[in-house]
């Protein structure tokens, strides 16, 4: 009995790569439990910790200052080009460009919006949770710092908490938290911890962040992800309006091509050989007689107008007293 070749691992990937026949039934998606919501007490009550700690400059404003005369980039000078191109990992652009691509790919397989709603979510918290910090504290950086020993708050900069090491959490950290298994959840969530951790102590190590700044910036991204769950009903409320809409286009676009009430549908012309009009067609029919010749108008010969018609050659032969003689014109 001959039995059905097993799929190779090529065959069976591009199966996964294919567009699912219809939306997953049961989809998975996560809720504010108890556990989630310890840890978001316990991450904003490290945040806090972190911001007094750097406001009544403490021991962290003292460990920030000696890893800023360290300056690790003057220790080991051997990576610092390939750290150049690992921070940009941590770049909201090219980052958010990455990640926008594959989740967008997620939503068409899927048929569902959600993946890029909570990508749109996450970054619209992002930036304003982030941002009012940096401007509301307003700290200045390593190469921008004043005074030896301050916690350089309240100067006009834009570094507290970084931005960087947020921005490397909240995007790949998305991609765990949209995860469809339980595996691939831990996988991605493994892979983003270590993504950020290496974000965060990269912008150290360039000296463009305080140790402090990082630290802040990993509490922030956390505190993104940890809440997204409150975000969900409204995601899923904005995708029911949005495919709402788009049915209501496509409705409207499909009257307007078909036909008005009451008017016959315009005859198509045939594609083929050439059609043979019916005048031609009954002049070829034998059953109508035989055609008649008609001259033209324009070649008929004009009438005479007067005078004396001159007499044709075959007249001229004929004697004068013969019937045959020219007839007077007017």
């Amino acid at each position: 009995m001959r039995t059905q070749p097993t799929p190779g691992r090529l065959a069976r990937l591009f199966a996964r790569l294919d567009r699912e026949p219809e939306r997953p039934a049961n989809p998975h998606v996560p809720v504010m439990s108890r556990h989630r919501l310890v840890l978001l007490l316990a991450t904003l009550a490290f945040y806090l910790a972190i911001v007094v700690a750097v406001a009544a400059t403490t021991w962290l404003v003292r460990l920030d200052w000696q890893l800023m005369f360290f300056r690790p980039y003057q220790q080991w000078p051997e990576v610092h080009a390939f750290l150049d191109y690992l921070v940009v990992l941590g770049q909201r652009g090219p980052t958010a460009v990455m990640v926008l691509a594959w989740l967008g790919w997620r939503s068409w397989r899927q048929h569902t919006l959600r993946p890029l709603l909570v990508l749109g979510a996450s970054l619209l918290l992002l930036n304003v949770t982030v941002g009012a910090a940096k401007i509301g504290m307003g700290r200045l950086g390593p190469h921008y710092a004043t005074v030896i020993g301050s916690n350089e708050m309240g100067l006009g900069g834009d570094i507290f908490p970084s931005g960087h090491t947020a921005n490397a959490v909240v995007t790949w950290g998305i991609l765990a938290y949209l995860a469809s298994t339980p595996r691939a959840r831990r996988y991605l969530s493994a892979g983003s911890a270590i993504v950020s951790l290496s974000v965060g102590l990269t912008t150290v190590y360039l000296g463009t962040h305080w140790l402090s700044d990082v630290v802040l910036g990993w509490a922030a991204g956390l505190l993104v992800l940890l809440a997204l769950p409150w975000c969900e009903p409204l995601v899923a409320r904005v995708e029911v309006l949005i495919l709402r809409l788009r049915d209501g286009f496509l409705r409207r676009l499909a009257a307007r091509r078909k036909p008005a009430p009451g008017v016959p549908p315009r005859p198509l012309t045939p594609v083929g050989p050439r059609a043979v009009p019916a005048t031609a067609a009954a002049r070829k029919d034998p059953a109508h007689g035989p055609r008649a010749t008609v001259r033209p108008e324009h070649s008929r010969p004009a009438p005479p107008t007067g005078g004396t018609r001159r007499p044709q050659a075959h007249d001229r032969n004929q004697p004068r007293g013969g019937s045959a003689r020219p007839l007077a014109g007017g």
